[in-house]
């Protein structure tokens, strides 16, 4: 059966559960919004243009700190891939950190940088960062041995051996990072518009709480949810170029 025709029924199916739910009447009105319900917040939100104004700042901030984030996280990758005192030290403190939720992070976000745009950003750029660079590093080390000895054979040392053969040869590893920072980034870009006052779509999640709207809070997770969307139009066409250039695929 073909891939698209499956999703889609497969979310049919999805939406068909979801109104037989809201038509049993399992749960309240105001706590479980029929479909219809949950569109109609959309269209509103999105008439009044305040879900536009919300996105537009939300992923303005995402775009910035992701930026930044790979930056900063490839270049760290390659150094804890060729530094055995880097990977020993500042490799094995990223995977721990790494580890940590984004909201641990928002208490030394607030304290450093206050109820400012600075400590969003800083959120997101933690969230994507460290999952980057563990990724390069992870992706350098599995490389076969013969690709260091080719391109040293052919006079690549140091930094020039390292960004024109071990990193295209990393790049499948690398865009598996890339995706992971992706998806790491966008939960603490909502954990930090909860927080502060500001324009974002985690914003538009506590107004919905504060005024018990339920249909909006459900309309924003889903227009949240739609992240996704960048994973299928640009990380998977990465992937698919890599699989037709190289015969491999990232993870």
């Amino acid at each position: 059966m073909n891939k698209t025709l499956t999703q889609s029924m497969f979310c049919i199916g999805l939406l068909a559960l979801w109104e037989a739910a809201s038509l049993l009447k399992l749960w309240p009105p105001q706590l479980f919004p029929a479909p219809a319900a949950v569109f109609g917040a959309l269209r509103s939100g999105f008439v009044d243009r305040g879900f536009w104004v919300a996105i537009a700042a939300s992923l303005n901030r995402v775009v910035l700190g992701y930026a930044i984030g790979c930056t900063i996280g490839v270049p760290l990758g390659l150094w804890t891939a060729h530094s055995r005192f880097a990977s020993d030290t500042f490799g094995r403190l990223f995977v721990g950190l790494q580890r940590l939720p984004s909201l641990c992070w928002l208490p030394l976000a607030m304290l450093w940088f206050g109820l400012t745009e600075k400590a969003i950003l800083f959120l997101i750029i933690i969230g994507s960062l460290l999952s980057i660079a563990i990724s390069v590093e992870s992706g350098l080390r599995r490389i076969p041995g013969i690709y260091r000895m080719a391109g040293q054979n052919l006079g690549a040392r140091g930094w020039r051996l390292a960004i024109h053969v071990l990193l295209p040869a990393s790049m499948p590893h690398l865009v598996a990072g890339l995706k992971h920072g992706w998806a790491f980034e966008w939960r603490g870009l909502i954990s930090g518009e909860m927080i502060f006052v500001t324009l974002g779509l985690g914003r538009l999640l506590v107004l919905g709480r504060d005024r018990n709207d339920v249909s909006q809070i459900f309309g924003v997770m889903l227009l949240i949810s739609l992240g996704w969307s960048v994973d299928a139009l640009c990380f998977r066409a990465l992937e698919r170029f890599l699989q037709k250039r190289w015969g491999v695929v990232s993870a």
